[in-house]
């Protein structure tokens, strides 16, 4: 084998071996993308279902807590992702537990107001207890830099997710 056609061989492989690497690279990089994904799914399933959801009885009733204790039907409509049949529904469900009570506008018949009931502000304030509690000892396995290291690198991934969206 002449010096030029060994020197294209041993160029070959270098190419072979760094395309290898390179596959590798991106297979480690799919494998770790895919390992982040299922972390942060995991803890977005566990926030929800151990948060009261988005749009449950729970965090309806610590949203008209929150906004003094009283709504409209539309008002409270707009802070959570539900079609208006869906919120008179949870509404209903709510009303027969007696954590609120529902009344119509004197002005504009068309209007409700949501208003909680004791029973209802006793359990916006246990919901609240319970969301403090979390946030207390949620992170506490990390430090406090890598706590602030998690929050900037979750506001970067935000960030970039939200210009993927365009």
């Amino acid at each position: 084998m002449s010096d030029p056609e060994f020197r294209k061989a041993v160029n070959a492989a270098e190419s072979a071996e760094n395309a290898r690497d390179l596959d590798a690279e991106l297979d480690d990089g799919t494998a770790r993308a895919k390992r982040i994904l299922q972390g942060l799914g995991f803890c977005g399933h566990y926030m929800h279902f151990h948060g009261g959801g988005r749009s449950g009885q729970v965090p309806i009733v610590c949203m008209l807590d929150r906004c003094g204790g009283q709504l409209s039907q539309q008002e409270l409509g707009s802070h959570f992702e539900l079609k208006p049949g869906s919120l008179s529904e949870i509404l209903s469900k709510m009303e027969a537990a007696g954590l609120i009570e529902r009344t119509r506008d004197t002005k504009d018949r068309r209007q409700l107001f949501v208003k909680l009931t004791r029973a209802g502000s006793e359990l916006a304030r246990r919901e609240h207890e319970k969301r403090q509690a979390f946030r207390r000892v949620a992170f506490s396995s990390l430090t406090v830099e890598e706590q602030e290291q998690l929050a900037e690198m979750l506001e970067k991934i935000r960030v970039t997710w939200e210009e993927l969206d365009g």
